[in-house]
């Protein structure tokens, strides 16, 4: 398996016949809009291809994808419910799905998980890996900021999320996890109480735009905790996978 970093929360999947693009940002071009391994490569890459987002906030949407299927119209796009309820698409545009709910077709399961923010996670099975992409779940608070009241509950939010995901699966292969420095000194904590509850194989930090040394401070943890951690050092970097 290939995975491609392309940008913030954005990432592909490269399994033969088949490619997934999840919550697109921007391409991972620095300089030139609307170029680099999306639309230099990956919408040109034989095989099914899907397009998958977990909620509508900007950096995890872009309409701009759902002009893609203009070049590929055999895209199969699915959307998380707030992002039609919000009516940033369509009924057509998309196969919807919320907290509870699965897409299945001959190739792929993805199944639906909470958030502590809006939209929802996902669940991805497909050629014998589970992956996970966490959208904007996460144990959001500032300790320099939030009150004690906040944080206790942001706390507890989290963990019931993770809680419910873990009787569902305990064990997964590849988790895609926020670790963002711009939360302050316990930005790390919902990505260490993670790994705490639910075994992960290979641990992939996100939603750090160009903050790769905030994003990679995990390692250690991970490490300690038995995770293969792959370090992030530019947009458009590709990691070949095994388990």
């Amino acid at each position: 398996m290939t995975l491609d970093y392309i940008y913030h929360s954005g990432f592909a999947i490269e399994m033969e016949g088949v490619t997934i693009i999840i919550d697109y940002y921007k391409d991972s071009s620095e300089t030139e809009h609307n170029r680099g391994i999306v639309h230099d490569y990956l919408l040109q890459r034989p095989g099914k291809l899907y397009v998958l987002a977990t909620h509508f906030h900007p950096d995890h949407f872009n309409r701009e994808i759902l002009t893609w299927k203009e070049q590929r119209p055999d895209i199969q796009y699915i959307f998380s419910k707030d992002i039609l309820k919000s009516h940033r698409a369509k009924a057509e545009d998309a196969f919807y799905i919320k907290k509870g709910e699965t897409y299945e077709d001959d190739t792929i399961r993805i199944d639906a998980f909470g958030s502590t923010d809006v939209g929802s996670s996902f669940l991805l099975h497909l050629q014998d890996w589970s992956i996970f992409h966490a959208g904007d779940l996460n144990n959001w608070h500032w300790s320099e900021e939030s009150t004690e009241e906040e944080i206790r509950k942001a706390n507890g939010d989290f963990l019931a999320e993770v809680k419910y995901l873990k009787e569902k699966v305990p064990n997964i292969d590849l988790v895609l996890f926020p670790v963002d420095r711009r939360m302050g000194k316990d930005y790390m904590k919902g990505a260490k109480q993670f790994i705490e509850q639910i075994k992960t194989t290979i641990f992939v930090p996100m939603h750090f735009s160009e903050d790769y040394e905030g994003g990679n401070a995990l390692r250690s943890f991970a490490e300690n905790a038995g995770c293969r951690f792959i370090s992030i050092t530019r947009r458009g970097e590709s990691f070949e996978i095994t388990k």
